[in-house]
């Protein structure tokens, strides 16, 4: 067996409106509905699934819990930019510009927390 990509995630959240609410405007998400009632987060060709703490879909992971996340996604908008958006909807920068290694190689990156307090790490590619 060979994979290709990962198809979605799951976020486990306190509160589905407040998560829906910051990834649409500080990280320019797509809120989409399915199944019965339930939400997500898409952007490109990813999505995340949303649970509702103590209301999760099952199957479920072993110990869903709000804030144990930590991502990393990546951004063609110069980080500069990236940082001024995020300074302008009110979001704190805990760290960066740094750089780190992703899957494909060198990034420079900034992170911020969502409402639940998951890590979430902004990145560019860095030039070869």
């Amino acid at each position: 067996m060979l994979l290709e990509s990962l198809d979605h995630l799951v976020l486990t959240v306190r509160d589905i409106d407040a998560s829906c609410d910051f990834y649409a405007r500080v990280l320019g998400m797509d809120v989409v509905g399915f199944g019965a009632g339930r939400k997500a987060l898409k952007f490109g060709q990813q999505k995340i699934n949303l649970h509702q703490h103590g209301r999760e879909f099952e199957p479920k992971a072993g110990a869903p819990a709000p804030g144990s996340a930590d991502l990393c996604f990546l951004t063609a908008t110069p980080l500069d930019q990236v940082i001024a958006h995020l300074h302008a909807c009110g979001i704190a920068v805990l760290e960066g510009p740094v750089s780190r290694t992703g899957a494909t190689g060198p990034i420079v990156s900034v992170y911020i927390r969502d409402p639940d307090a998951n890590l979430l790490e902004i990145a560019n590619r860095a030039p070869a």
